[in-house]
C-alpha cells in the first residue's frame, strides 16, 4: 500500500522541523504528498466542536512563518505541499480531529516531540502523546 498524505503536525519548533524531515524522507520513498498543519490555540472552546481552516489571507504572523519555512524545505526537495492552519483550543485536539476527518484522507501522521509535559508525558509531551492515542492514521513521532 502506497501512502498518497501524510500530515505534519508543525509549530515552529526544532523538533518539529525535525519531523517535517522525516516525513520528507518517507514521502521521496513513497511519492506522497505533504501536508503542513498547525493550529492557532488562540480560539475559544466553539472551536474544538469542528476545528475550522482559517482562509490563509487571515492566517497570523506566526502561522505564515512556520508554514512558509516548512513549505520551503519541502518544496526544495520536489515534493508537493500544502500548507492548513487550523483555528483550534487545544493543539492535540484540533490535529487529532483534522487527521480523524475521512474528508481530510490523512493516510499517515508525522509529529516531533517536545517533550516538554510532566509527569505521564514526559516522554513524548503532551500532543504527540494524545494524538499518538487518538489519532487513528498510523503516527510516527520523531524526538
Amino acid at each position: 500500500m502506497s501512502l498518497k498524505k501524510i500530515m505534519v503536525c508543525l509549530d515552529g519548533s526544532k523538533n518539529s522541523t525535525k519531523g517535517l524531515q522525516t516525513a520528507i524522507k518517507l514521502t521521496k520513498q513513497l511519492n506522497a504528498k505533504i501536508l503542513g498543519i498547525h493550529s492557532e490555540t488562540k480560539f475559544g472552546a466553539f472551536t474544538a466542536v469542528h476545528t475550522p481552516k482559517i482562509p490563509e489571507k487571515k492566517w497570523s504572523k506566526d502561522s505564515k512563518k512556520i508554514i512558509n519555512d516548512a513549505k520551503k524545505l519541502v518544496e526544495k526537495n520536489n515534493i508537493d505541499f500544502e500548507g492548513v492552519v487550523l483555528a483550534g483550543h487545544t493543539a492535540g485536539y484540533d490535529l487529532t480531529a483534522f487527521a480523524n476527518n475521512p474528508a481530510n484522507q490523512i493516510d499517515q501522521i508525522v509529529i516531533g516531540a517536545r517533550g516538554m509535559g510532566f509527569p505521564k508525558e514526559i516522554f513524548f509531551g503532551s500532543t504527540s502523546n494524545f494524538i499518538l492515542h487518538k489519532a487513528k492514521a498510523p503516527v510516527t513521532i520523531v524526538k
